[in-house]
């Protein structure tokens, strides 16, 4: 009884090919943004969960900061921006450590147990491959949110083609039929006109609100990312950066 009285339906069902092609088209727009839309909320706020509680974990080993096992944190269903942040410091940091570890010892053979040190450039070094980091982390984030800003301006202007395509139908019919005969294909029409414009805005609407949504989040996270790298590189530093005596 519902689909009976439906003005959407109805105007589907008196719409031409075209018409109806109008309408699948905004259907799948819809449906295509509502997933991207739940998929990327629920992702975006378990990777926060999850970054959070790796940085409540990394301050408890803040005065031994490569002694940190994030191997045991890592997941294979769960995303974690901040652990593979700290995996890429952790990886360079070891290699260069141990880089100069060598040259070190080369240079003092009476003395194995040479103390190894970070060196400005070092620092530099690993610095560079954290940003690199973030930025890979960001784009992750990132990915498939311009088709939420394509939906935004695409369904509007489909839903103004089944508009503009329905008033043009419906003054076919009324030049082509006869009077008695060319009432219902005009209302057909207009209501192809309506209904689309409808939907079209029905589409466009949650998904710009989403995108802001989206956008303004990943934002602020990213401001965080870089917050935590600028962290952990610090107290790496700290702990393995040669003094300068004078």
């Amino acid at each position: 009884m519902f689909i009976a009285v439906n003005p959407f339906y109805d105007a589907y069902f008196h719409s031409d090919l075209l018409g109806k092609i109008i309408f699948l088209m905004l259907i799948a727009f819809s449906i295509i943004s509502w997933v991207i839309l739940i998929h990327k909320i629920l992702l975006t706020n378990s990777v926060m969960q999850q970054s959070q509680q790796f940085y409540r974990a990394f301050q408890k080993h803040k005065f031994n900061p490569l002694g940190l096992e994030h191997e045991r944190y890592a997941s294979k269903k769960d995303w974690n921006p901040f652990l593979d942040l700290y995996g890429v410091l952790k990886k360079y940091t070891v290699e260069v450590l141990n880089k100069n570890r060598r040259f070190g010892q080369k240079y003092h053979y009476d003395d194995d147990d040479q103390p190894s040190y970070l060196s400005p450039s070092d620092i530099d070094f690993v610095e560079s491959h954290l940003m690199t980091a973030v930025a890979s982390q960001s784009i992750n984030l990132q990915r498939n949110l311009y088709i939420l800003s394509t939906i935004v301006s695409l369904a509007p202007l489909v839903g103004l083609l089944g508009t503009v395509w329905g008033i043009l139908t419906s003054f076919s019919q009324m030049q082509t039929q006869a009077m008695g005969s060319s009432n219902q294909m005009v209302l057909g029409g207009i209501s192809l006109a309506l209904a689309t414009t409808v939907i079209g805005l029905l589409d466009a609407i949650p998904a710009l609100i989403g995108y802001n949504y989206l956008k303004s989040h990943i934002r602020d996270f990213e401001t965080e990312m870089g917050s935590f790298s600028n962290e952990i590189l610090a107290t790496v530093e700290m702990q393995y950066r040669k003094v300068d005596v004078h």
